[in-house]
């Protein structure tokens, strides 16, 4: 059956180029919108459509573009961008089928496709049963095909993305990003960063490793990206320091007193924040400055391995701490958190009562989730994006997600 297809924003890479492309080859109709100039760099000369209005007159510049051309079907990176919150609410209503694509819940070699939203929106339901009783009707697994994919090309094409859209003012004068950071900040704290890194880090990894081998008694909260739209569209927190306020409070207050919390940050985080000294600001305000611990840098493994328990707001750390088998509590509600698999108990109660995972849940739990909203391949490097274009297709052409076909 043929469908038309509305490309909205995509990953800051040839990823949508690619998938377009593939899609008109299988005889589908293929229509595109713009709204920066990053988008434009990366469409390629392909034709497409340019949004040069306010966020206010978006429903009306889709609503006409959806009965004019017969869209179908529409697909977009991430469903919180300011340019998608009105394609996601307007298309349901016009019964345009929205695909969402995001990073992997499962990494790396796997991106999430799913049916109009992902994390907080996504369509998997809440029932731990269903998942047991749903993981008996899936087909057999197939092989991971794996690829690699350097952090530089993820980086190359950041900066492609971000220089193209130096022409904004011009072209798009409207447009407006939906990142609080603005590029140059950003790559400022980029570099700033990583030059420290290659002088810290393996120092950083000898005291990860002293600590997981020590058989000290710790927790482990790993930080977020400050900016993600995980913490800020789909938690109750404005940033990575109110989450460390508010696990630290607990902390002092209701964990063993021969325990310590162990703060590590995020690989991709910017340098912005001074999370060394606001930690141990916090940490002396609360008490607790002797039992706490922060990384710069580490290997993630092992010190979640070697834990008593694993704190996080809704990253996708919290799955792998779970297929390790160590006990987690999610300060938000992300896919994962659900009875069997996380604590339910209030972090309060956590600290001393804490609730080990069912391990046979998280294994049907893993491949439900597979099955129903990953796709293998990636964004960023030639041989994941050529793999994640073959796999996607078949998603987004087919009557029912894998998703709809199970529940």
């Amino acid at each position: 059956m043929r469908r038309n297809f509305l490309l909205l924003q995509g990953p800051g890479t040839p990823f949508f180029g690619r998938l377009a492309d593939r899609l008109a080859v299988d005889g589908h109709g293929v229509f595109r919108v713009n709204f920066n100039g990053g988008d434009l760099a990366y469409w390629r000369g392909r034709p497409a459509w340019n949004f040069r209005g306010t966020p206010d007159a978006l429903r009306d510049f889709l609503d006409d573009k959806y009965r004019r051309n017969g869209i179908t079907d529409q697909i977009l990176f991430g469903d919180r961008r300011p340019a998608h919150r009105p394609a996601v609410d307007h298309g349901d209503a016009c019964g345009v089928r929205t695909h969402v694509f995001e990073e992997g819940y499962f990494r790396p070699h796997w991106v999430t496709l799913e049916r109009e939203g992902v994390n907080g929106h996504s369509l998997l339901p809440r029932d731990p049963d269903w998942f047991r009783e749903a993981v008996h009707r899936l087909p057999a697994s197939t092989a991971t095909i794996t690829f690699r994919s350097p952090f530089w090309v993820r980086a190359a094409h950041d900066v492609t993305y971000h220089a193209a859209g130096s022409l904004n003012p011009v072209l798009f004068p409207r447009y407006r990003t939906h990142s609080s950071i603005t590029a140059p900040v950003e790559y400022a704290g980029y570099l700033k960063r990583f030059a420290t890194l290659r002088v810290i880090r393996g120092r950083e990894w000898r005291r990860v490793e002293a600590l997981a081998s020590s058989g000290v008694r710790y927790y482990v909260l790993p930080l977020q990206l400050n900016t993600d739209a995980q913490i800020r569209d789909h938690s109750r927190f404005d940033g990575m320091e109110e989450v460390i306020t508010y696990v630290l409070e607990s902390f002092a207050r209701h964990a063993p007193s021969d325990t310590r919390l162990a703060i590590k940050n995020h690989p991709l985080d910017m340098g912005l924040v001074p999370y060394r000294a606001l930690i141990r600001r916090h940490a002396r305000d609360f008490g607790v400055a002797d039992r706490v611990d922060y990384f710069e840098d580490g290997n993630l493994g092992p010190l979640i391995e070697h834990s008593l328990g694993v704190v996080t707001v809704n990253s996708t750390v919290g799955i792998v701490s779970l297929e390790l088998g160590i006990p987690t509590v999610a300060l938000s509600d992300p896919i994962y958190n659900l009875p069997g698999l996380t604590s339910q108990a209030p972090l309060d109660d956590f600290w001393a009562s804490r609730e080990p995972p069912d391990r046979d849940f998280v294994g049907s739990f893993r491949r439900v989730v597979m099955h129903a909203t990953q796709v293998n391949g990636g964004f960023y490097c030639r041989p994941g994006i050529a793999l994640a274009v073959e796999n996607s297709a078949r998603v987004l052409t087919a009557e029912c997600s894998p998703l709809e076909q199970l529940l």
